[in-house]
């Protein structure tokens, strides 16, 4: 199951399909008991939409065959013991993703020419993503993040080894020279690779990076490059051998900090629009100016969530299952205000107070 949401990926999801190109929403449970029905409740969507591929008389008998064959290796492929908040199938004519999000989703079935992407893109708001870059003499690992976990990312050419043949820590380790091993010749070529790496993925897809390593490791590497000497540097070895639960550990406290920080700057900016007339707050309101390109920065609330429709001038509250129930506004809104540039920031529940879970600094 996919985690990582690139630009470049994102670009792919949207890029038009053969019709139809199926999207398959579902909420799942981490835990249980609310897991006990997971299985079952992903059976029926992907039922349902097979259902709505018979019935469906834009769809040519081989082309209905094609598709629902591509949401059965969908289906086989999904670990719900692995499940966060939401799972999303792709399929369409000659294949198919799933994708397991930090971010419930609400079950739906679409049918059109493009998959349904703007609770990928919401979940990946709300994840805020980094790396972390774990360097050794013998070993670079790259490890990729999010809101409650990291994870070993592949991408890249990492991780990054070196051969016996060019490295014998052991042999450095007996003549008790390991501090040497940060200055010779073939280390500093090992770390420039390593850097030169990081630094092509941080071009194609900005995120904050730490890197994790020995004093001496952290020093030669900011010699190879500016994304190492940018990053956050977390003095601690042994990483790149680790286990994820260990860079975890050693990175949360920055991550709090930061969040910490965030929420504090978001606050100020929203009190300062109060004051120049540019503020905006709740889902009606929200919804207009990011159409018209108008927000400058969304906040929303961690799990902040409502479900609305069209009276034809606002968006009101409604019933999940009411006709035209719009029950993912809010991701609607993060993905319309990212489309036009502005900031997202996620914010603990409740810190928005009378703003109702959704406040905005707007441009004009």
């Amino acid at each position: 199951m996919e985690h990582a949401l690139s630009p470049a990926t994102l670009t792919e999801l949207r890029r038009p399909r053969p019709y139809p190109a199926v999207s398959v929403l579902t909420p799942t449970h981490r835990r249980e008991p609310e897991n006990s029905q997971d299985r079952v409740r992903l059976r029926n969507v992907v039922a349902e939409a097979k259902k709505q591929l018979e019935h469906d008389p834009a769809v040519t008998r081989e082309r209905r065959a094609d598709v629902a064959g591509q949401l059965d290796l969908a289906l086989a492929e999904v670990d719900l013991s692995h499940a966060e908040d939401g799972l999303v199938i792709y399929a369409a004519p000659g294949e198919h993703q799933v994708w397991s999000l930090a971010r419930a989703v609400p079950e739906r079935v679409v049918f059109s020419d493009t998959f349904l992407t703007r609770n990928l893109v919401s979940a990946q708001a709300a994840e805020r993503p980094f790396r972390v870059l774990s360097v050794s003499a013998d070993r670079v690992t790259l490890w990729r993040g999010g809101a409650d976990r990291v994870t070993e990312a592949q991408d890249g050419g990492f991780p990054l080894t070196r051969s016996r043949e060019n490295f014998d820590a052991e042999r450095r380790q007996r003549i008790g020279d390991q501090p040497s091993t940060f200055r010779d010749e073939d280390t500093r070529h090992f770390l420039r690779a390593a850097e030169a790496a990081v630094a092509r993925l941080q071009r194609e897809d900005p995120l904050p990076l730490y890197v994790t390593g020995e004093p001496a490791a952290l020093a030669l590497l900011d010699e190879q490059g500016p994304a190492a000497r940018d990053a956050v540097h977390v003095p601690h070895g042994g990483l790149s051998h680790g286990t994820p639960e260990a860079v975890w550990q050693a990175v949360r406290p920055l991550l709090d900090e930061q969040s910490r920080r965030d929420a504090e700057a978001v606050a100020s900016e929203l009190d300062s629009a109060r004051g120049h007339k540019t503020f905006a707050a709740g889902v009606d309101e929200l919804w207009q100016n990011a159409r018209e390109g108008r927000v400058r920065l969304l906040a929303v609330e961690e799990n902040y969530r409502i479900t609305v429709r069209d009276d034809g001038d606002h968006l009101v509250p409604a019933a999940s299952g009411d006709l035209d129930a719009r029950d993912d506004i809010v991701d609607e809104i993060v993905e319309q205000c990212l489309e036009t540039g502005a900031e997202v920031r996620f914010v603990p529940d409740g810190a928005l107070g009378p703003a109702d879970g959704l406040a905005g600094v707007l441009r004009y």
